[in-house]
């Protein structure tokens, strides 16, 4: 098993669809990979089209459990007085790019690309660009044993 990290480049969205028609929105993105969670800042006043720029990270390890290891993304649009509304969400598949950086032993990238974004009923609600980075960590060789945690360095 290859431990790492994946680091996901959330870059923009494009033509979001509203779910408030009164207000304009105001997105932001809860990225998931298995039980880990990240949020985005708020993208206050920039509605269906908003930029983010932000980059979070997630220990990986490979292969896990799932046979198909995915990253959700989810936008929500933030409302001050009421609960916040779904958008959509996309799902990026990382079993290649897993796959890739643990064959070639060192980074394997998917450049930022378009993902569609879908509602509930999976009907189109816009675009979202997302790079993703998979790093696997680099394995120092231990010397001694381990004990419970403490580390038993033999020296002769």
């Amino acid at each position: 098993m290859t431990i790492g990290i994946l680091e996901v480049n959330l870059v923009d969205a494009r033509g979001l669809r509203k779910s408030d028609f009164l207000n304009k929105i105001d997105p932001y993105v809860l990225i998931q990979y298995r039980s880990q969670e990240h949020k985005t800042s708020i993208a206050k006043g920039q509605g269906s089209n908003p930029k983010w720029n932000e980059k979070f990270k997630f220990r990986v390890e490979y292969p896990g459990d799932d046979k198909q290891p995915k990253l959700f993304l989810k936008i929500m649009d933030h409302d001050t007085f009421l609960s916040d509304d779904y958008i959509g969400q996309t799902t990026i598949y990382l079993k290649q790019v897993l796959e890739r950086g643990v064959i070639e032993n060192g980074c394997a990238e998917l450049h930022p690309q378009k993902y569609r974004v879908v509602g509930s009923n999976q009907n189109y609600r816009g675009d979202m660009q997302v790079g993703v980075t998979f790093t696997p960590r680099v394995e120092t060789q231990s010397y001694g044993q381990e004990f419970g945690g403490w580390k038993d360095n033999q020296w002769h």
